[in-house]
């Protein structure tokens, strides 16, 4: 049962014998239930035949009761006595009357006979008199048995009234034979227990073959996954069938999720390595610098210590957040206007090499996230342009319909249009010939695009009208703040 294919198997065969089962029992039902309807038919008739031979008063040693092989006969009076039976019929049930023996009749007058002695007519002056009837009611059906020349067989009884021309009631039993409709349902239920297990058997062995057949490429995946997680190369991927079914679908995105985790790890990877190549430079000039000082203390150069110790100290905090962002954590719900915290981290840069020239328009410029990380992308895009620009630097937050805009610019060389994506990759410096001090890690940029992106917004760059870069960052605004701009 571990196997979808013998789950499968056992599955469909249990529904084809149900189905099977119920419909043979249906068709059983049906069968017998007309044969019992024919047979009834017949006894229906010959109890007629019977009654009819009654209504004209013909005296009951003079029954032609048929053939007593194929219907017995059974004729009793009003008070559920015998009056006449088929020759040959030794013992009944499943009629009102179990008895066999007939009755001697009371004498009854003939119909054209006078009460007088003298021959002469009736008062009636020789008027015919009434005739009797068979009734046209439906006739009453019984189940039973009968034994004829010591052999009992099952039988299908009618009853039938009629009436003499005296007004005698009689009641007529005539059965019928049930042994055809014994051995019609005996043979179609024979056959259908001698096919059922083969036709069960044959379901199983189909239903086997076609989910084997169906399932082996899911074994070529899993196989082929198997050997991925082994030899942890990630460069593979699983075989992808012709077809276009569930299990095409399955293994495209299998790959698609492969070729997801091969970048992911590869992301990692060289994260690592730049991260640790960017690490060892503060730390081996610290360390330098301490050993020279311990040795020769005059020579001690503590504003350059103070200086990598505090690039040391943003580089790791810069690293941790990315880590933080790529275990998923998710920004906070609170409101932050966006217009105080521009003036708020433009205020904490008072004194700097450039000045920066702040424009914040009126109106709602409030959006939903966690201020810290987003006063960490308006950090970095200042940093950024102060450290480009040749003498200007402008920050402006304006109000773009459902959006709120925040735009940095800067008078310098500007992006090539061919780097403007690369720029945000971690660790990507487009001045090469630049010192690691002047330039940065570069990861600045990185962090401001992946908080726009999980904050729901947009961070691109483009050309401003001074020549140099202009960063835009582009936040949805909340719901109630777009009702209200």
């Amino acid at each position: 049962m571990r196997s979808v294919r013998a789950r499968a198997a056992i599955g469909a065969t249990l529904v084809v014998a149900l189905a099977l089962v119920g419909a043979g029992l249906a068709v059983l039902m049906v069968l017998r239930a007309n044969l019992i309807d024919q047979a009834g038919l017949e006894a229906e008739v010959a109890a007629r035949e019977v009654a009819g031979q009654l209504a004209l008063d013909v005296p009951y040693a003079s029954l032609d009761l048929g053939d007593e092989d194929l219907h017995p006969v059974q004729v009793t009076d009003g008070e559920g006595r015998v009056v006449a039976v088929s020759e040959d019929l030794e013992a009944v049930t499943g009629t009102a009357t179990p008895q066999v023996t007939p009755v001697p009749p009371a004498p009854v007058a003939s119909p054209g006979d006078d009460d007088d002695d003298d021959g002469g007519d009736d008062d009636d002056g020789g008027v015919d008199p009434a005739r009797g009837k068979v009734s046209t009611d439906d006739p009453g059906f019984s189940n039973g048995t009968a034994t004829i020349d010591g052999e009992t067989a099952d039988y299908r009884f009618a009853r039938v009234e009629g009436t003499t021309s005296d007004g005698v009631t009689l009641t007529v039993h005539a059965g019928a034979p049930l042994a055809t409709e014994q051995e019609a349902v005996g043979t179609v239920r024979g056959a259908m227990l001698t096919g059922l297990p083969v036709l069960l058997a044959v379901v199983a062995g189909v239903t086997w073959l076609v989910t084997r057949r169906a399932l082996r490429p899911v074994e070529g995946i899993r196989r082929e996954l198997a050997a991925i997680t082994a030899s942890e190369d990630l460069r593979r991927r699983v075989p992808e069938p012709d077809s276009r079914d569930e299990i095409a679908r399955l293994a495209r995105t299998t790959n698609e999720t492969l070729t997801v985790l091969e970048a992911s790890v590869e992301r990692q990877r060289r994260f690592v390595a730049d991260a640790s190549h960017e690490l060892r430079s503060p730390i081996a000039s610290l360390r330098t610098q301490l050993e020279v000082g311990a040795a020769h203390p005059d020579l001690l150069d503590v504003p350059g210590a103070v200086a990598d110790t505090v690039r040391l100290q943003g580089l790791a905090a810069d690293l941790l957040l990315l880590a933080r962002l790529d275990a998923g954590e998710r920004p906070g719900r609170t409101a932050v206007d966006l217009g105080a915290l521009v003036r708020e981290e433009v205020s904490q840069r008072a004194g700097g090499r450039i000045p920066v020239e702040v424009s914040v328009a009126d109106g709602a410029l409030g959006v939903t996230g966690s201020r810290g990380q987003l006063a960490r992308v308006i950090g970095n895009l200042l940093d950024n342009a102060e450290r480009h620009a040749e003498s200007a630097v402008a920050v402006a937050v304006t109000r773009d319909r459902a959006d709120v805009l925040v735009e940095v610019t800067d008078d310098g060389a500007g992006v090539p249009a061919d780097e403007r994506e690369r720029i945000f990759e971690r660790f990507v410096r487009l001045d090469d010939a630049r010192s690691r001090d002047d330039g940065g890690a570069g990861l600045g940029l990185a962090i401001a695009r992946d908080v726009a992106g999980r904050h729901g917004g947009t961070l691109d760059v483009g050309r401003a009208p001074q020549g140099g870069a202009r960063f835009t960052l582009r936040l949805p605004a909340p719901a109630e703040g777009r009702a209200g701009g």
